[in-house]
């Protein structure tokens, strides 16, 4: 989820569900141990429970910056070992590690070394020409082995030669059957789902197979999903009634980087996908993408957004 999962949405997402892990976008080690670190992976004490996914392949530098990552108070560091984005490919990292368990083990007992808290991988169940069975299984023995803490399998393979960043997230065929699989061969230690979940049914589906589901995507372009995490998967209050409710709830968080210096847009971004199927949802992404964009907007541009729906949403109950 690079470009996406930063602070700010991070802190959107909380308001949300209090219970959910939530993940940063995927940071470089190299970016973590000499570039600015409060920038790049500082965060709102608010947001726990919250891990850091770092990229790389170097396990002394990964060490570093698990150990940093650590000491800003993470709660798990996680090794990305799926983004199939050429950039990783050209660092050797990304996806093109499922081609060397051994290095990922190496880096996972570096990392798993320096730090007190769970080390963490995800993975795809494969790439290129690799047999998934035959590329998944003995990779997650090996960073079993070294200490990883639990493994979150993206269920497609990813395609290094042949298919675009975006196409890797939705043309290769998920293969669930086989994480279910990976799960029964490792009953005592986590295994977590990634990969075409849509909805709060359908992970409740795959929790009878694995422990843990993760959902990117679409949690960002239909966060109001979010509000159903708490009551449907953990049996407790949502923190909010409805979306109105939440994003009211997150206008101090944005009112606090306002008055940091930062520009509307850095938050309005983020809440894009919000009533996302509701009346008025046009209007307010128009205001959002044309008015918070601007030197100097504040709340009010976002009230406005929202009073689209809302005037809609008063006039649909009186019909």
């Amino acid at each position: 989820m690079m470009d996406w999962t930063d602070r700010r949405c991070r802190s959107f997402h909380r308001v949300l569900t209090r219970r959910a892990r939530l993940y940063t976008e995927m940071v470089t080690a190299d970016a973590v141990v000499f570039g600015p670190r409060e920038r790049l992976i500082g965060f709102d004490a608010g947001q726990h429970p919250v891990a850091l996914q770092l990229g790389g392949a170097e396990p002394r530098r990964l060490a570093q910056a698990a150990r940093i990552g650590a000491d800003f108070g993470y709660d798990e560091i996680n090794l990305n070992c799926g983004c199939p984005s050429d950039r990783v490919q050209s660092g050797r990292f990304g996806a093109c590690l499922m081609r060397e368990p051994a290095l990922v083990a190496e880096c996972l007992a570096a990392m798993a070394a320096t730090i007190e808290i769970p080390v963490t991988v995800k993975c795809r169940i494969g790439v290129d020409e690799q047999d998934p069975r035959a590329a998944l299984f003995p990779f997650a023995e090996a960073v079993r082995e070294a200490g990883a803490a639990a493994l979150v399998v993206h269920a497609r393979k990813a395609w290094l030669e042949g298919l675009s960043p975006k196409d890797n997230r939705t043309v290769p065929p998920l293969d669930y059957p086989l994480v279910y699989e990976l799960k029964r061969a490792h009953s005592n230690w986590p295994i977590v789902l990634n990969g075409g979940v849509a909805s709060l049914d359908e992970a409740r589906g795959h929790l009878a197979h694995v422990d843990g589901v993760m959902i990117g995507r679409s949690a960002y372009q239909d966060p109001e999903i979010l509000l159903g995490v708490d009551p449907v998967l953990f049996g407790e209050p949502a923190p909010f009634p409805d979306a109105f409710a939440a994003l009211e709830a997150f206008m101090p968080i944005v009112a606090e980087g306002l008055q940091r210096g930062e520009r509307l847009h850095n938050f309005a971004r983020h809440l894009h996908g919000l009533f996302a199927g509701r009346r008025g949802a046009r209007s307010y992404r128009r205001i959002l993408a044309t008015e918070a964009t601007r030197r100097g907007a504040g709340l009010d541009v976002l009230r406005a957004a929202v009073a689209q729906v809302e005037q809609e949403a008063v006039l649909e109950d009186a019909l």
